[in-house]
């Protein structure tokens, strides 16, 4: 089987029996290694045509800020025929996919009550350890989070589940929620009641008897916001799962959708691609800041902005984080870039918005959700069985992963076309469950920055 060429400016090729890269022609000491067309870091001795190419003889080229100009590439993206999915429409006017009850708890104290409640009623539960000790922004971004998943209208109905005492307390979540469906809300405070268990599946199975009458209608895809992730990413994601989510994007966001790339460290070194697409000069600003601001918190933490890929991405062929990345942002495809979202805020225009956050996997599709996110389509080269709240496609980029395990993946990106993967989602949208979803596998991570009491 011949070694993959993905761009005709790359000197290195891929091995399609092992992700590895390998050398085109000889590449001199501190030469540029080249892949996706672009610079993935710099040989640190002389290579020689067909030598792999790898940790051992390539280092990155990441370090110092650099500068950016703004300078558009406008992508044309072809209007496409609007299609239309099945979804619940909520009062708002959102839709959602799913109409589960969802349990959220304002602090990690009343999680073994959460879980009670949840085994009884079998509403989702979604546990965390945080709440309490928390001040300042740090506070805000747990209540941010928490604010977007008690307002996502894939939930049929929410159970908002509080101590008492805590910092994030239920008046101040409730200032934070402003509007929300009172219909389609509850709030218990464990210490005010003399069995938090007892009343929570009382108000639990009131939420799920009025979610029972909700039922799907007819609406155009262009209300559907697809999340973009990837995790356990190896030397094949960005030769196939990833560019094949790009093409999903694509289609969505020609149809009038919108989609969102986080994992802002994984852009490390691909930026330009993004911020070339950015549909003005304010979005290319917020942009370079995104970008600016995530390496600033490395450096805060004394850590270089290079500190990634992890073993296993290095495992599986990935060498550098600019490498990491130029695979990693080809699941935003080709679309313009409309919106740059702080972490906690809500996606509110169509197009590709980038979203503030790290990239750890469980923080990301968290983050995703709160934001807004209705489906993540989630890439992977090694597997992982994380979920989130929503329904996360898992993609993998070889067909070795999707045949190991077929518990865990619902698509094969190596073989499978581009009709199947977007018939899949459509199905997934419909309520179509995911692997995650049979499983049972439902997560949720709160990133945390700040000073615990």
């Amino acid at each position: 089987m011949e070694r993959i060429l993905i761009h005709p400016k790359d000197n290195v090729e891929v091995d399609p029996a092992n992700g590895q890269k390998y050398a085109r022609a000889a590449i001199k000491t501190g030469e540029a290694v080249i892949k996706y067309g672009f610079p993935i870091g710099f040989a640190t001795r002389d290579i020689a045509p067909g030598e792999h190419v790898h940790s051992h003889n390539l280092r990155t080229g990441l370090g110092a800020d650099e500068r950016y100009d703004y300078i558009p590439k406008r992508p044309a993206i072809r209007p496409r025929t609007p299609e239309t999915i099945r979804a619940f429409v909520r009062k708002n006017g959102k839709i959602g996919l799913r109409n589960h009850v969802w349990i959220i708890p304002t602090v990690g104290c009343v999680n073994g009550a959460a879980g009670a409640i949840s085994r009884e009623t079998g509403a989702l539960c979604f546990t965390h350890p945080y709440g309490c000790s928390q001040l300042g922004d740090d506070l805000l971004r747990t209540r941010q989070i928490l604010c977007g998943l008690i307002k996502h209208p894939n939930a049929g109905g929410v159970l908002v589940l509080g101590l008492g005492c805590e910092n994030n307390d239920m008046d101040g979540m409730k200032a934070a929620l402003g509007d929300f469906d009172p219909h389609r809300t509850r709030f218990l405070t464990a210490q005010s009641c003399e069995d938090e268990v007892a009343e929570g599946i009382r108000l639990v199975r009131e939420l799920q008897a009025a979610a029972a009458a909700d039922r799907r209608e007819e609406v155009p895809v262009s209300r559907l916001i697809l999340g973009l992730k990837c995790g356990g990413s190896d030397g094949y994601s960005g030769v196939t799962a990833n560019p094949a989510v790009g093409r999903m994007t694509d289609k969505l966001i020609s149809m009038g959708g919108a989609a969102a790339l986080t994992e802002v460290p994984e852009m490390f070194g691909a930026e330009r691609i993004l911020m070339e697409r950015c549909v003005n000069r304010e979005i290319f600003n917020k942009t370079v800041a995104l970008i600016g601001d995530a390496k600033n918190y490395f450096r805060a933490h004394g850590q270089p902005v290079s500190e990634n890929p992890s073993p296993g991405n290095k495992a599986g062929g990935i060498t550098t984080l600019e490498e990491k990345s130029l695979g990693c942002v080809q699941k935003g495809g080709t679309a313009p870039v409309t919106d740059v979202l702080d972490y906690g805020e809500t996606i509110a225009k169509p197009g590709l918005n980038l979203i503030n956050g790290p990239g750890n996997d469980g923080a990301a599709v968290t983050n995703l959700t709160a934001a807004g996110c209705h489906m993540i389509l989630f890439t992977t080269g090694r597997g992982t069985p994380l979920g989130s709240p929503v329904p996360t496609l898992k993609i993998a980029s070889n067909t070795a992963l999707a045949k190991k395990k077929a518990n865990w993946i619902d698509f094969d990106a190596m073989t499978g076309s581009d009709d199947d993967l977007w018939r899949l989602i459509r199905e997934t949208a419909e309520g179509k469950p995911t692997k995650q979803e049979t499983g049972g596998y439902y997560d949720i991570a709160i990133f945390k920055d700040g000073v615990t009491l």
